[in-house]
């Protein structure tokens, strides 16, 4: 079951946001949950997929549009500044209430949260699930951006990561986050994809932003995406759902 919702923030305002919940009567435990924090295209159909693909996998999964501030090229400007910046305001806080409203939800048992992002949102995941009290139990972080210093990620939970071989502006971030995890002790899965570029584990149409971002090697690989989705859920329904 598919619905648009509204999230609320602390300064009274609020987010738009799609959300997906399984088919069928919740456990009396409530489903596990999951925050999906869509590229830096916004909230594209490749992304409401993404929702629906954890709703049917059993999973209460909300995807909030990070651009409900204002215009999206403002949202889009403000949203890098704070990624190159660090921290926890802007959309790591979106992020955050996003999951606080998830967790409040009767349907949804607070437990058994976790956060799956892409491109942009990748680079957010990370920071939030690095955060103090973040209260997810595994971050999926996808062709992300990953902080330099290790110390930054001493606090992360759990971490199952895809990146592209291909992708040269993101495969270095994969590489450091797998030295990152393994320095920390952090359980991980961290896979890179040799045959695989930027934004290969959804099926987005990008046609001006694979000409004018080359090096990234935008598009869809299809028996990367597969594995990246199977190692994925497996992680997830290990560390957040609890099945083993």
């Amino acid at each position: 079951m598919t619905q648009n919702v509204r999230i609320p923030l602390a300064d009274g305002s609020s987010l738009a946001a799609t959300m997906v919940l399984p088919n069928g009567t919740a456990p009396p435990s409530g489903w596990p949950g999951v925050v999906v924090v869509h590229e830096i295209y916004g909230v594209e159909p490749d992304m409401l997929e993404v929702a629906e693909r954890f709703g049917e996998h059993g999973y209460a999964a909300v995807l909030p549009d990070l651009y409900s501030h204002g215009s999206k090229i403002r949202c889009l400007a403000r949203n890098m500044r704070q990624l190159a910046m660090g921290g926890h305001d802007g959309p790591v806080a979106d992020i955050d209430a996003t999951r606080r409203w998830l967790a409040g939800r009767e349907e949804v048992d607070d437990g058994r949260l976790g956060v799956i992002g892409f491109c942009m949102g990748g680079g957010f995941a990370l920071a939030y699930a690095a955060g103090p009290s973040s209260g997810v139990r595994a971050a999926a972080v996808n062709y992300g951006a990953v902080p330099r210093r290790k110390e930054e990620l001493a606090s992360v939970c759990p971490v199952v990561a895809s990146y592209g071989g291909r992708d040269m502006g993101f495969r270095a971030h994969g590489e450091r986050l797998r030295e990152h995890l393994r320095a920390l002790g952090v359980d991980h899965d961290v896979t890179i994809y040799p045959e695989a570029g930027h934004s290969f584990m959804t099926d987005g149409h990008h046609p001006i932003a694979r000409l004018a971002l080359f090096p990234l090697r935008h598009g869809l690989v299809r028996p990367a995406a597969d594995d990246a989705w199977q190692r994925t859920l497996s992680f997830f329904d290990r560390h957040v759902a609890g099945q083993q």
